[in-house]
């Protein structure tokens, strides 16, 4: 399998996943700004959405959208727990995380990345996140995971989505329960390899 990414944008959270679920794939870096790959490809050709992740499974199907790729490669190794099985209740708790972080979360940081966007519209976005970043706070009150006992896809996009906070000044210092979760996260040795594969450790 590839996988198409970029340093410490949302592909991170498949590659962790990748990484949890012992796959042997190959890390194709794309340069979002020129679409190109690092190996000179016309990434259009590639992903239509010219957007990253992009998995290419072995057969050369193209499977794009994080969570769509972590629940995918979930369960292929079911015997990793990254997903409950399907018609657990656990299961559908997970994707309503992961369906939360990704238009409530990640989609509020699209905006504060952006350098034509207003500096009032930027305030008001770094308040809209920090009121639903204290909600996920109050909901790690006394959990270990998101999502039940076990660590599982949920986990890894919401730690790759909060790592953002420091790049747009988003203050979540205060937030106990989160910043507890977020150093559990990233002690797991797959969220290591996948930081330092990306060089962000």
């Amino acid at each position: 399998m590839k996988l198409f990414s970029k340093a410490g944008a949302c592909s991170l959270s498949p590659h962790i996943i990748l990484r949890e679920c012992g796959l042997d794939f190959t890390q194709v870096n794309v340069d979002l700004a020129s679409k190109k790959t690092e190996r000179g490809e016309d990434y259009w050709q590639i992903n239509p959405k010219g957007q990253v992740p992009a998995l290419e499974l072995d057969d050369g199907t193209l499977l794009t959208e994080g969570p769509a790729i972590v629940q995918y490669l979930a369960d292929l190794k079911p015997d990793r727990q990254l997903l409950a099985p399907a018609g657990s209740l656990t299961r559908y708790h997970t994707l309503e995380w992961l369906n939360y972080i990704a238009t409530e979360l990640h989609k509020g940081f699209t905006p504060l990345f952006r350098p034509d966007t207003p500096e009032e519209v930027k305030v008001q976005q770094r308040q809209q996140l920090e009121r639903k970043f204290r909600y996920v706070n109050d909901e790690l009150q006394d959990k270990q995971w998101l999502v039940g006992s076990r660590f599982s896809v949920a986990d890894a996009y919401l730690f790759v989505v909060s790592r953002w906070a420091n790049a747009v000044q988003l203050d979540l210092s205060t937030l106990e329960a989160l910043s507890a979760w977020q150093a559990r996260v990233a002690e797991r040795p797959a969220v290591i390899a996948a930081l330092k594969a990306e060089g962000l450790a």
